[in-house]
C-alpha cells in the first residue's frame, strides 16, 4: 500500500495537472471569444450593464432551445418562426439598437410586403392573368390590347379569392416552404416572377417615388439611418405614355432622397449601385457601363458603383465580361461584386469570388462559398474586403436550411469584416434589419457573443460603406449619440420593469 506520503505528492499532481488542464481550455475559450467579430472591444460601464440585460435574454432562448430544439427560432425556417421571433425580448432590443446602414438591397424588394401589397389598392391599377406570371400595370385612358387587362379594384369586388390569389403572386411565404420549393431553382423561379409582376406596379412614377420614400422611413424608423441598394433601374412610365431614361430614374430617387432628407435631418443619406443582369452578351454589359459612367458624371454623389445581378448558378461568370471589367478596374470604378451565393465548389459560380477579389472589389455580396476557399478568404481578408451576409435570404433561396449550419459564422467567428444585409425582404415578410440581425445573433454567433458583436456590425457597416472619410465621420458621431440614447433607454425600461416587479420605489440607474 502506498504510504501517505505518496498519496499526498500523488493527489497534489493529479491536482497541479487538472489545473493546468483547466487553465489551458479556459485560455483557448478566452483567445476564441477575442478573434470573433467585436471580440476586441471593451464595453464601457453603461455597455456592460445593458449588455446583462441582453445576455439575460439570449440565455433563456438559447437554453430553452437545448431542451426544445424545435421550439429554437434561429433554427427554424423564418417562414415558419417570424411570428415568434416578434415576440422575442432579443428581437425587441435589436430592432432598439440603432444599426448604422443597410449596404445590401436591391431597388424591388426594398420595403415590407404590407408596404408593396397597400400599393394594389391606387386607382387605375390593372393586372394581365394569362398563362404565366401576373403583371400589374397602371393605365390612364388607354389600356394595352396585349392581354386581356382587368382592373385590379373590379375584380376584388367581383370576385372574393382574388386578393388571397394576388398575395400569393407577390411573395414567396408559403405555410410549407421546404415542399413547396423543393430545389434551388424552383425557388428562384418563383422569385423571378414576383419581379415580373412588380415591374409595373412599382415602375409607375408617382407610385416610384413613393415607395423610395417609403423604404427609407422604414429602415429610419428601424433604427438604420444610411442605404446603399443595388438596381437595375427598369423601365419607368406614367399614363401619358411617357418612358423614363436611366438618368431621369436616378433623377427620381434623388429627389426623393432630397425630400426624405428634409423631412428626417438626421438621416444620413443613400446611394445607388448600379446592377445589370449577368446574364447579358458582351455587347449589352459594355452598353451598360457607359450608362453607368455617365450616371457618375451626372451623380457622382450618388452613384456609388457597379455590380451584376441575378441567379449565379444560371448566369454568366465574371470572367466572361474580363475585357469589359478590367478597364473599369484601371479606372477607379468601384466594384461591390455578388460573388459565391452559391452550395457548389470549384465551379465557376464560386469561383467568381477569386475574381471579384483579383478585381479589388470593395465588398462581396453573400460570399456564401468563401469558406470552401482559404486562400480567397485570405486574400479577401488582407485586402480588406467586407462580406456583405444576408441571412435570411440564403435560408429561403435554399442555400441553407438551418442558419446554426450558416458558412457566415466561420467569419464571424474569425473576425473577417462582416455586415449584416437584409437583401428582399419584402418577398420573405421581413422588415428593415432587424430580423437579420436577430436571425445572425442568434443563429450564427457564438453562445457567448453579446452586445459587442452588435455593436461591432453597426460600426462595421459605416466603416466599409462608399463614403468619403468626411461622410463617415459625421456617420460616426451620429451614430454614437444614437448609441448613448439607446443605452439610456433600455436602462430607463429596465429600472421600470424592476419597478413594477418590486412594487418599490425605485432609484434611477
Amino acid at each position: 500500500m502506498p504510504t501517505r506520503v505518496e498519496l499526498f505528492c500523488f493527489c497534489v499532481f493529479v491536482c497541479s495537472v487538472s489545473a493546468d488542464y483547466w487553465s489551458e481550455r479556459d485560455a483557448i475559450i478566452a483567445k476564441e471569444q477575442t478573434r470573433s467579430v467585436g471580440g476586441h472591444l471593451r464595453l464601457t460601464d453603461r455597455e456592460e450593464k445593458v449588455n446583462k440585460i441582453l445576455m439575460r435574454y439570449k440565455y433563456k432562448e438559447l437554453d430553452d432551445g437545448l431542451v426544445h430544439p424545435k421550439n429554437f427560432l434561429a433554427g427554424q425556417h423564418f417562414f415558419n418562426a417570424k411570428k415568434e421571433i416578434e415576440r422575442s425580448k432579443v428581437f425587441n432590443l435589436i430592432k432598439k439598437l440603432p444599426k448604422g446602414a443597410s449596404l445590401h438591397s436591391h431597388d424591388m424588394g426594398l420595403v415590407s410586403f404590407e408596404c408593396l401589397y397597400n400599393l394594389t389598392y391606387k386607382d387605375n391599377l390593372y393586372v394581365c392573368t394569362n398563362d404565366g406570371p401576373y403583371r400589374l400595370q397602371f393605365f390612364g385612358d388607354k389600356v394595352d390590347k396585349d392581354c386581356d387587362w382587368q382592373l385590379v379594384s373590379t375584380l376584388r369586388q367581383s370576385n372574393s379569392s382574388f386578393d388571397c390569389e394576388l398575395k400569393k403572386r407577390l411573395t414567396l411565404v408559403v405555410d410549407d416552404p421546404h415542399v413547396a420549393y423543393s430545389t434551388l431553382n424552383k425557388v428562384w423561379k418563383a422569385f423571378e416572377d414576383i419581379f415580373v409582376a412588380v415591374t409595373g406596379l412599382l415602375g409607375y412614377e408617382p407610385i416610384w417615388r413613393e415607395y423610395f420614400y417609403e423604404a427609407m422611413k422604414e429602415l429610419y424608423e428601424d433604427n438604420v439611418k444610411y442605404l446603399e441598394f443595388r438596381g437595375i433601374l427598369p423601365q419607368v412610365y406614367d399614363t401619358n405614355g411617357k418612358i423614363y431614361d436611366p438618368f431621369e430614374v436616378v433623377g427620381l430617387y434623388y429627389d426623393t432622397l432630397k425630400k426624405f432628407m428634409e423631412d428626417y435631418p438626421d438621416f444620413q443619406g443613400a446611394k445607388f449601385i448600379y446592377t445589370p443582369y449577368r446574364k447579358l452578351d458582351n455587347k449589352t454589359i459594355q452598353d451598360h457601363i457607359v450608362i453607368y459612367e455617365k450616371l457618375k458624371t451626372r451623380y457622382p454623389d450618388f452613384i456609388a458603383g457597379f455590380d451584376l445581378v441575378g441567379q449565379e448558378d444560371a448566369g454568366f461568370p465574371l470572367t466572361s465580361f474580363i475585357n469589359e471589367l478590367i478597364p473599369m478596374q484601371q479606372n477607379g470604378t468601384p466594384f461591390f461584386f455578388h460573388a459565391g451565393e452559391t452550395n457548389w465548389q470549384g465551379a465557376t459560380t464560386d469561383l467568381n469570388l477569386l475574381d471579384a477579389v483579383l478585381l479589388d472589389t470593395k465588398r462581396i455580396g453573400h460570399a456564401f462559398a468563401l469558406v470552401k476557399h482559404p486562400e480567397i478568404m485570405k486574400m479577401a481578408k488582407h485586402k480588406d474586403i467586407a462580406v456583405e451576409i444576408c441571412p435570411i435570404s440564403n435560408q429561403v433561396l435554399k442555400l441553407v436550411d438551418d442558419i446554426r449550419n450558416h458558412p457566415g459564422a466561420v467569419l464571424v467567428a474569425n473576425d473577417y469584416p462582416v455586415v449584416i444585409a437584409p437583401d428582399d425582404p419584402t418577398f420573405w415578410g421581413a422588415k428593415g434589419l432587424s430580423y437579420d440581425w436577430y436571425i445572425a445573433f442568434m443563429g450564427m454567433a457564438s453562445r457567448d457573443d453579446d452586445l459587442r458583436l452588435l455593436k461591432q456590425l453597426a460600426e462595421n457597416s459605416i466603416k466599409y460603406s462608399a463614403t468619403t472619410t468626411s461622410e463617415k465621420n459625421d456617420m460616426f458621431q451620429h451614430w454614437q449619440e444614437d448609441w448613448n440614447r439607446f443605452l439610456d433607454e433600455v436602462l430607463k425600461e429596465e429600472n421600470i420593469i424592476n419597478c413594477k416587479c418590486n412594487s418599490i420605489r425605485c432609484q434611477p440607474n
